[in-house]
């Protein structure tokens, strides 16, 4: 019986880590390129799941094949980063750049409500839930423990693949040394004929599609109901902190720790599952201020 808990614990601390990971990577990508704190990173987060979760209902009233959820999850992540995302930073984000943070949080937060009553005024407060994905890859015994296909393989090598791929894309490719160029020194780029503005543009977007893609995930194994994108960006703030705020990387170490530790929390002791994520940030914050993953840098005066 302990063995079958700790390794259902394990298994839902993998799954819900790998979600986790897909929003705070987008958001440790945004803020290590753009140095915008972005508190609306969690509605692409919400936006994605439920745009997933119609596309999956229509899918369903047309009498197309299910497995066409699939796709229709990457259509769904792709549409809400490049259209809304696109949109949020060619109209706004682009007018605070470098200035004040805590006018960055302002901004960003307002944002965050006013995408609250949208989805509300579009979606309803009702439940959705869309379970095709899950269903389709049936359950597969674990030492006697009956496990979704979906949560097991599905969600964590989803996030494997993008971790791989940004971890590629960024460090051997000829994009990847356009936007770490800006990173450093935009205007040193800028003079070189880089133009800022598009790198900023396409992270952004990149940024959000992976927040609405852990989303999309999310829709096929958990009720979608308003106010979820509030909890995960909480979250997602707390993995990119552990972290190091930009270190992508290690948001994938982040996530993996704080999704096992709440999920062991949840079958230990479950008054305190809300807690644990915080808790493990605490801790790192405690023992190295700017994250597990944090390298020094050079200030500019």
């Amino acid at each position: 019986m302990f063995l079958q808990t700790v390794l259902l614990a394990t298994l839902d601390g993998l799954s819900y880590g790998a979600q986790v990971f897909l929003v705070a990577v987008g958001l440790s990508l945004i803020f290590g390129v753009l140095r915008i704190v972005n508190v609306a990173h969690g509605s692409f987060y919400a936006i994605g799941a439920y745009v997933a979760a119609s596309f999956g209902l229509l899918l369903a009233a047309s009498g197309l094949s299910p497995w066409l959820s699939y796709p229709a999850m990457a259509l769904s992540a792709v549409l809400v980063g490049v259209l809304l995302g696109g949109l949020l930073e060619v109209t706004l984000l682009r007018r605070i750049y470098g200035k004040e943070q805590v006018l960055q949080l302002l901004v960003t937060f307002a944002v965050f409500m006013i995408f609250e009553d949208l989805q509300k005024a579009i979606w309803g407060v009702s439940p959705y839930f869309v379970n095709t994905p899950l269903s389709l890859l049936g359950t597969v015994n674990i030492l006697g423990i009956n496990y979704s296909l979906y949560q097991l393989v599905v969600v964590p090598a989803f996030a494997v693949v993008v971790l791989l791929t940004l971890r590629y894309v960024l460090r051997s490719t000829r994009i990847g040394r356009i936007v770490t160029a800006v990173t450093d020194d935009r205007e040193a780029a800028a003079a070189m004929g880089v133009d800022a503005a598009k790198v900023y543009l396409l992270t952004f977007m990149i940024g959000a599609s992976l927040a609405a893609f852990g989303g999309a995930l999310a829709s096929g194994s958990t009720s979608l109901v308003p106010g979820m994108g509030s909890g995960m960006i909480i979250l997602s703030f707390a993995v990119a902190a552990t972290a190091g705020l930009g270190r992508i990387e290690g948001a994938a170490v982040a996530a993996l720790m704080i999704g096992l530790g709440r999920s062991i929390a949840v079958y230990t002791a479950p008054e305190f599952d809300v807690l644990v994520p915080y808790l493990i940030m605490f801790v790192v914050l405690l023992i190295k201020p700017q994250g597990l993953f944090s390298v020094p840098q050079t200030r500019k005066v």
